[in-house]
């Protein structure tokens, strides 16, 4: 199977590519630009007292590699890969590594706005499902590919100790609006920014829920006056921090909002898209104090 990474040149379309893949029969989905390539399995070098959804590590181009089991990172009953077996090797977070899935079968090209929040009555508190692709008469399953890592490996996450080693804060009552779809991580920014003195934030599960706030805020009077920055992630149900970015710079009453993307996907091959939509600074997770650092920069 080929990815065409090339189709969607223009940044802020709302639009992505979905590699669909399956895993005991069921049918998931990871973005096309967390993927590096897809390869048939190769011999795994077991690692004693691994995390038990780890299978081990690979060797690949001279880099090594953890094997993440996606059979036991979704709670399935764990059973022998068949002949269809794949490996897709994704980059993220600013880390590499390789899911074991059953098959690999096409891409899909969709909006954000096609991709559904999933219920609190059914994904739980646990869930790794962050959206929900109807495809037909069947459904594909996005994934929280950044949270499978932060539960394998926590020191991959969100740190608040770096924050605190900035040093004594001052409380700051500016304003800020954050975009971000997991609530794992919400709680993350939440804490952080507090820890860092940032104490007057409002969470929006994605993109159009905040471009609607900050709409609605320009109409009561100059918006410097109500909002003094937005942080957004990229990958969000609905509209995504590209599109986002994009609508901001694009409206007039809103345009000198300062734009920060934190998000997972910020690489020296993507980073393009951002400046392409006006965002003011890019910044990769996990490094929250760096972002908090831009923050100071931008509304202090």
């Amino acid at each position: 199977m080929e990815s065409n990474k090339g189709i969607l040149l223009e940044s802020g379309t709302n639009e992505l590519e979905i590699v669909e893949f399956e895993v005991a029969n069921n049918k998931f989905g990871i973005n096309v630009i967390k993927v590096k390539e897809i390869i048939q399995p190769i011999p795994v070098t077991f690692i004693p007292h691994a995390h038990p959804n780890v299978e081990g590590i690979v060797q690949l181009r001279g880099e090594v590699l953890p094997v993440v089991d996606m059979q036991k990172v979704l709670g399935m009953n764990v059973q022998q890969y068949g002949d269809q077996q794949k490996y897709i090797v994704a980059e993220f977070n600013k880390q590499k590594v390789v899911f074991h899935v059953d098959n690999v079968t096409k891409i899909h090209r969709i909006s954000w706005d096609q991709i559904e929040k999933p219920s609190d009555m059914y994904q739980g508190g646990g869930s790794q499902v962050i959206g929900v692709i109807k495809r037909d008469d069947k459904m594909l399953l996005l994934l929280d590919f950044e949270r499978i890592m932060v539960d394998i490996n926590p020191e991959s996450g969100i740190q608040i100790e770096s924050v605190k080693k900035l040093g004594e804060r001052s409380r700051s009552d500016k304003k800020i609006v954050v975009a971000e779809d997991s609530p794992l991580l919400r709680k993350l920014l939440n804490d952080t920014l507090t820890e860092a003195g940032y104490v007057n934030v409002e969470f929006f599960e994605n993109g159009k829920d905040a471009y609607d706030f900050l709409a609605f805020s320009a109409k009561r009077g100059d918006i410097a006056d109500y909002v003094q920055l937005v942080v957004t992630d990229i990958e969000m149900p609905q509209m995504d921090g590209h599109h986002l970015t994009k609508k901001i710079k694009s409206d007039a009453a809103l345009q000198k909002l300062p734009v920060i993307i934190f998000s997972s996907l910020i690489t020296d091959d993507l980073r393009h898209k951002g400046l392409e939509v006006g965002a003011e600074d890019q910044i990769s997770k996990p490094e929250i104090a760096e972002l908090i650092l831009k923050i100071d920069e931008h509304v202090l």
